[in-house]
């Protein structure tokens, strides 16, 4: 590869390193010349699979694909940093961004995904087979949920707080420098994930319609956006409510019934998994402090210790620079 391409295509033919990491985990990886560029994956069960994408690439990257799984699939993609997107042949796309949620089904799409030069890209991965979600939810609503066309996008939507937590306990087992979970609690949150997003695809015959609008729904995604975007900034329920233009009351209650979590556990939800995210990149506690919105550095470990059921120094100790 010439150094000088802005922008390489990586044929579905050329070569991918796969090894196997640890702990039954998988890894494909594309060649050090195009950068740090792999796909960490472990079968939980027959049918049920977790990956973690990280990708940064040396040049703009278009990766050809042709699909990897055996049959029928449901794909929940969570964002954890970047973005990246997915152009099918049939002119179908998938959006991929840090922060929202993507649910696709497909069998055997060809395509190509596409990333930037220098942008980290990261993503976790919750891979159903029709089998396993028949198995669950019966094949009268398996059917209606992953549909025959050949890629369906279901959903691209803000991630919800406790879609955020299974994936970070889910990450504490993928990534190398964090405790590692039980089988048992492998299965419990990426059932979990799987069941949350199932419920609000396909709810049973006879569950409750939303409260909420579309317009409502949209102006409540507006208001967490808002959050996540200004985490160092003392915004108020009735300030977001009225830049959104949105009763203060049916926010707090939309955010209830979209994220299972009261504006402040929201708030706290969003803090947590930035700091996180940014003691990965070896900044000092104090720094995160201040960017995720608390004054002392004390009170944010105490925070994030209670939260994360870890100090930063337990969880990065060897990459952390002290305060």
């Amino acid at each position: 590869m010439s150094a000088r391409k802005s922008c390489y295509r990586l044929t579905v033919e050329e070569p991918r390193i796969r090894s196997v990491v640890s702990d039954g985990k998988t890894r494909l990886q594309l060649p050090d010349e195009f950068g740090q560029c792999f796909h960490d994956f472990v079968e939980l069960e027959p049918g049920l699979g977790l990956g973690r994408l990280h990708y940064r690439p040396s040049v703009r990257l278009i990766e050809e694909t042709n699909g990897p799984h055996d049959g029928r699939v449901m794909v929940i993609t969570l964002g954890l940093k970047g973005r990246s997107c997915y152009e099918g042949q049939d002119a179908t796309s998938l959006q991929f961004q840090k922060g929202y949620t993507t649910i696709s089904t497909f069998q055997g799409s060809p395509g190509e995904r596409r990333y930037e030069a220098d942008e980290t890209v990261s993503q976790l991965r919750v891979v159903a087979q029709e089998s396993l979600i028949c198995k669950y939810i019966g094949r009268e609503r398996a059917a209606d949920t992953l549909g025959s066309q050949q890629l369906s996008r279901l959903a691209f939507r803000a991630s919800t707080p406790a879609a955020t937590a299974h994936a970070n306990a889910l990450l504490s087992h993928l990534l190398p420098c964090n405790r590692q979970l039980s089988r048992l609690d492998l299965h419990i949150h990426a059932l979990s994930l799987l069941n949350e997003q199932l419920s609000l695809l396909a709810p049973q015959h006879g569950a409750s319609s939303s409260p909420l609008s579309p317009a409502d729904i949209e102006r409540i995604e507006q208001a967490r956006q808002m959050m996540d975007e200004h985490l160092d900034k003392p915004l108020t329920l009735d300030y977001l409510a009225t830049t959104v233009g949105i009763n203060k009351n049916k926010l707090k209650d939309g955010m209830i019934y979209l994220y299972n979590a009261t504006p402040t556990e929201l708030l706290l939800e969003l803090r947590m998994t930035k700091a996180l995210t940014l003691l990965e990149t070896g900044l000092r506690v104090s720094q995160v402090a201040w960017k995720v919105g608390y004054k002392y550095p004390n009170n944010f470990t105490v925070a994030f210790t209670r939260y994360h059921g870890k100090s930063p120094k337990a969880l990065f100790g060897k990459r952390l620079s002290q305060p």
